[in-house]
């Protein structure tokens, strides 16, 4: 993979999605890319499941739906995070696939096909929310990248 730097982050090659957890000590640490900031957050959400459950092969009970606000790209990142973990622990659903679109107002109608986390394995800790320590989402040449660390 390659890339540019932005703001510390390696951005991930040509225009291309994905995801990865990174080395941090006690919390989580995501990073995401995508060709767009919509792909770039819904890869977060992936990764951020990523951490504490394996979704490989669960199939999705139900679809919800979500509207996300917020003042800036770091705040709605932070939202649709927010929004995954009360999911998670109000409603023991977990999302198996994200959706992402772009409203005309700056904010998200998001998509999220959801299980019930007791259908899934446990591998880690679940996400009790999101730090705004060296959170960062931005454009690079190639699209988008986003980095956040998870409180578990």
């Amino acid at each position: 993979m390659t890339g540019g730097e932005s703001g510390g982050m390696r951005a991930r090659g040509h225009g291309g999605s994905g995801h990865r957890a990174v080395p941090h000590t006690a919390d989580v640490r995501v990073e995401a890319w995508g060709p767009n900031r919509e792909e770039c957050l819904a890869q977060a959400v992936t990764a951020m499941v990523e951490t504490f459950a394996d979704v490989r092969g669960v199939r999705p009970r139900a679809v919800r739906r979500a509207r996300i606000t917020g003042a800036g790209d770091e705040d709605l990142l932070a939202a649709l995070l927010d929004e995954v973990v009360f999911r998670v622990e109000v409603d023991g659903e977990v999302p198996v696939g994200v959706d992402a679109r772009a409203t005309g107002d700056g904010a998200l109608e998001v998509r999220l096909a959801v299980a019930p986390l007791a259908e899934m394995e446990i591998t880690g800790a679940a996400p009790k929310g999101v730090s705004w320590s060296d959170l960062r989402v931005g454009p690079y040449a190639d699209g988008w990248c986003c980095a956040v660390t998870i409180d578990v």
